[in-house]
């Protein structure tokens, strides 16, 4: 489809972004430099062009001379500088091209110098010296052509018709124009590639965000987890060894999941094109979630049943009951806490509840928990709410849309 665009109506792909060189070009290319082959080819165009345009006008201009060579000869070198000083050269081309037409050199393509030159000026983004540049080399052959003809050489010639200045004219408003294009088109061709590096430079810090996001899930939960159980092993080993067993089953139990979610991650981060080797998790492993807690001594009931969701939808759903009840654990001294599932239309509400008290002052969890809950909810386009309940205890209360895809595409 798209290969067909490409070769349909509208312009290609190049004209909109940019010729296929122009991302690769390093910052050192970017520099200017010297542009030694194409002077040397305009240069010798330029006295190629103008001994047959002397022997085209012989009897009706001046014979080339040293003088009219050492003109040609500087019009066409100035034009090595013009990329680094492009007002300078335009300046020295228009004003050498005046004095090569005032001294009654023939006509011919030593105007190609100058439309080079005014090319080079305007497309570096100097506008009015290009304009004054031109303006002032046809001002000039007007003065030249119908005025001081009388004390010009060559001695005898008459005043250069008014249509030839016109024609003349319109070849400077065509360059200029053309000129004025090329511009443009660079510009946006810079715009175009500034944004391309933003959104880049965006995708990197929310893949950046994501993975931190995933990491402080899964440590969080566990290591919480196994801080539990590594202290009730303790406190149990000498009065009761089957009860410290179960809770050092449990700790190995843990940090192998634990280290499994992680090893994905740092997959993810190796290979990012590849697909993931193991499932994300979702709402599926609730009962995972619930018999961990209560391992940790936390009571959880869950009432209602997720709808099908999509992947991102039951990933974030997954994650943000996981921190909510991991926050129970280390903040809130409830040994219970309560999770409802329900659908409300296209969104499913999720809600998580313990009784309190606090245990400390991080009430409901740290500041990148939540953060990290709110990211999630955000970047599916749903809202989370956390906070203290009147009768005590704290409640997370999360809105997500159920088919993400659908969302995006109705808000297009």
């Amino acid at each position: 489809m798209d290969a067909q665009h490409e070769r349909g109506a509208g312009p290609p792909r190049w004209w909109r972004h940019g010729p296929p060189w122009w991302d690769r070009r390093g910052d050192e290319d970017r520099r200017p430099r010297w542009p030694w082959r194409s002077t040397a080819l305009i240069t010798a165009f330029v006295f190629i062009g103008s001994n047959f345009a002397a022997h085209a006008q012989e009897g009706e201009r001046a014979a080339l001379d040293p003088f009219a060579r050492a003109l040609l000869l500087v019009t066409g070198a100035a034009l090595l500088w013009r990329r680094r000083h492009p007002v300078a050269v335009v300046f020295c081309t228009a004003a050498t091209t005046l004095v090569y037409l005032g001294a009654g050199y023939p006509y011919g393509p030593v105007f190609l110098a100058v439309a080079v030159a005014c090319f080079s000026a305007l497309v570096a983004g100097h506008r009015r010296a290009a304009w004054a540049a031109m303006a002032t080399l046809w001002a000039g052959h007007v003065l030249v052509a119908h005025w001081l003809y009388r004390w010009l050489p060559p001695s005898g010639d008459d005043a250069a018709p008014w249509g030839q200045e016109i024609v003349i004219a319109t070849w400077v408003v065509a360059i200029v124009a053309l000129s004025e294009l090329v511009r443009t088109r660079r510009e946006q061709w810079a715009r175009d590639r500034a944004e391309r590096a933003e959104a880049a430079k965006r995708r990197a810090d929310e893949e950046r965000l994501r993975i931190a996001r995933e990491l402080h899930d899964v440590l969080a939960h566990s290591i919480s987890v196994i801080n539990v159980q590594a202290g009730m092993g303790l406190a149990l080993l000498d009065s009761d060894p089957e009860q410290a067993r179960a809770a050092l089953t449990t700790i190995k139990d843990q940090s192998k999941e634990a280290l499994g979610e992680v090893r994905q991650v740092l997959d993810t981060l190796r290979t990012p094109g590849d697909a993931p080797r193991t499932p994300a998790p979702g709402l599926d492993r609730l009962p995972e979630l619930v018999e961990q807690a209560a391992g940790a001594g936390l009571t959880v009931e869950v009432e209602g049943k997720a709808p099908r969701l999509s992947p991102g939808t039951d990933l974030a759903a997954f994650r943000i009951v996981q921190e909510a009840l991991t926050n129970v654990v280390r903040h809130s001294g409830s040994r219970h806490a309560r999770v409802l599932l329900a659908r409300d239309g296209r969104t499913l509400r999720l809600r998580v509840d313990d009784d309190g008290p606090a245990t400390g002052a991080d009430a409901g969890g740290s500041g990148n928990g939540l953060a990290g809950m709110r990211e999630r909810a955000a970047a599916l386009g749903g809202t989370i709410e956390a906070g203290p309940r009147a009768d005590g205890g704290f409640r997370v209360l999360a809105a997500l849309p159920i088919d993400v895809a659908r969302t995006k595409e109705e808000d297009r």
